[in-house]
């Protein structure tokens, strides 16, 4: 993957997670819950968030069952999404959620500029995450290494943030 092409990749990301669409429940402190708009049965993924570095800014996450455009999910109106500040970000929550095959992606925006900024036009200076701590190389890791399956249970995880700089 070019640099230019793994740059766009986490800019789309950054733009991915925005709320837009969203039905924002009620949370409970340092916690957001979330679904989609027309999401009102299903079960819960509750996301444990852990090694960010700083309480600055935000953290965006999405959660798709698109591989085509994963991590991008701004494309798909079916998508969970959340953004909750980084000094309560310990859980998030995606309610509603159908079986399924899911990938995650987050993005710790520590300016909160909508964002992920970079050095040299392509190395992240903000902090990500992938579910089933999938690998970064060359730019974000592809669906496969994110994928996971979610059925009719309530599921909950661990994601790791990580940082290039």
């Amino acid at each position: 993957m070019s640099a230019n092409r793994a740059a766009s990749a986490f800019v789309a990301l950054a733009l991915a997670a925005a709320p837009a669409g969203l039905a924002t429940l009620a949370a409970a402190p340092g916690s957001s819950e979330t679904g989609s708009a027309q999401a009102t049965a299903g079960t819960t993924i509750t996301i444990t968030i852990t090694d960010l570095r700083s309480t600055k800014g935000v953290v965006r996450a999405c959660m798709t069952t698109k591989e085509a455009i994963f991590p991008k999910c701004r494309k798909d109106p079916a998508a969970h999404r959340s953004v909750i500040s980084a000094g309560k970000a310990g859980t998030i929550r995606f309610v509603g959620v159908k079986p399924g095959n899911y990938a995650i992606a987050l993005l710790h925006d520590e300016n909160n500029d909508g964002k992920p900024n970079r050095a040299l036009g392509m190395m992240p200076k903000e902090g990500y995450g992938f579910s089933r701590d999938a690998a970064v190389r060359m730019g974000p890791p592809k669906f496969e290494d994110a994928v996971f399956v979610h059925g009719t249970a309530d599921q909950a995880m661990t994601i790791r943030m990580r940082y290039f700089l």
